[in-house]
């Protein structure tokens, strides 16, 4: 059940497209970059910075040419487009890497079952070893990981309960028919659009409310016409940096080292940018006429016991059942043991 939002984004997603020319060696290698990620923003000065260490790789550099706020499709397009050799890598969420392997979605795609970010952080130190061995043997190599902090609720009016929801239109990501399934099971009404098409389906009454990070709705002006957000921690918002494994292991390994290397930074950035920008976002919205509406302790019940009806659903269909399962107990486990070391 993935806001998948995401499939926006960081309106969280990017790609990398390598041209090469005739063959690898001869000059520098060619990297044009696509991302959702609005021209000016930190995921995409992260980025820029990224390719700046790039053109230092042995062999005669890297050279990065990116390109901002969509120009290069969705998510789903993205990796369509790597299978068939027209792109080489990418910058995506757990929307477009579920595309791939759908195990990553243990990383995100529990609505509700993250308390904060540091469970985040220890699912994802416990899961990523096994997810990029998987994404390798489909053919994707892992550069980096990243998030941006929690998914939030916007919408015209109020939302607090589970039952404020149902009577809202929800955007939903298109192509994604489980997920669509899963929140009509609820009692919700879905509406599958494109991420370009969010804005303007609010301006017309399409639909009025969406689950995406305080970030993207700050940048994309989503507030000024969904000036209602729920104080509530939906999903985080997870993606990755990933190149075919085809074009990688054409490279050198001092080549691979050094993208390794400055991909793992560019994502530590993003990852502690995206977190401090997700508060930052919500006050900045909030001084605009940004309603921030909490959860009363029972609409907070009544928000579990609805989670919970979805977790069965979730289970061996948007999720695997083993992945399903080890989050749960991985959870489970860390939880216990916080909660001993505070006797």
């Amino acid at each position: 059940m993935k806001t998948d939002f995401l499939s926006t984004v960081l309106l969280l997603g990017a790609c990398w497209v390598i041209s090469t020319g005739s063959a690898f060696g001869a000059g520098p290698v060619k990297v044009r970059l696509g991302t959702l990620a609005p021209k000016g923003s930190s995921y995409y000065k992260h980025l820029q910075a990224m390719g700046e260490k790039w053109k230092q790789a042995p062999g005669g550099g890297v050279t990065l040419t990116t390109y901002p706020d969509g120009q290069m499709g969705s998510e789903a397009d993205m990796v369509q487009r790597m299978r068939l050799g027209q792109l080489q890598a990418a910058l995506v969420t757990v929307t477009g890497l579920s595309e791939i392997e759908p195990a990553v979605g243990g990383l995100q795609t529990f609505p509700r079952l993250f308390r904060n970010l540091d469970e985040v952080d220890y699912i994802g130190e416990k899961l990523q070893p096994m997810l990029e061995k998987r994404l390798e043997a489909k053919g994707f190599v892992v550069l980096f990981w990243s998030d941006t902090g929690f998914v939030k609720f916007f919408s015209k009016q109020p939302i607090v309960t589970p039952d404020d929801l149902r009577k809202t239109k929800l955007f939903v990501s298109g192509g994604h028919p489980f997920e669509v399934e899963i929140y009509r099971s609820l009692g919700c009404r879905p509406v599958p659009l494109e991420v370009s098409d969010i804005l303007p389906s609010l301006q017309t009454g399409l639909i009025d409310s969406v689950a995406m990070p305080p970030t993207i709705v700050l940048a994309t002006q989503i507030d000024a016409v969904a000036p209602n957000m729920l104080d509530m921690n939906w999903v985080p918002l997870v993606g990755a940096g990933i190149i075919t494994k085809k074009v990688w292991d054409t490279l050198p390994a001092e080549t691979q080292a050094l993208m390794r290397q400055s991909g793992k930074e560019a994502g530590k950035q993003i990852k502690a940018d995206g977190r401090r920008e997700s508060l930052e976002s919500i006050d900045a919205m909030q001084k605009r006429g940004l309603k921030v509406n909490q959860l009363t302790p029972d609409a907070n019940a009544d928000w579990g016991k609805t989670v919970e009806t979805a977790y069965p659903k979730i289970r061996g269909t948007i999720i695997p059942a083993d992945i399903f399962d080890e989050v749960m107990t991985q959870l489970k486990a860390y939880r216990a043991e916080r909660e001993g070391n505070k006797k």
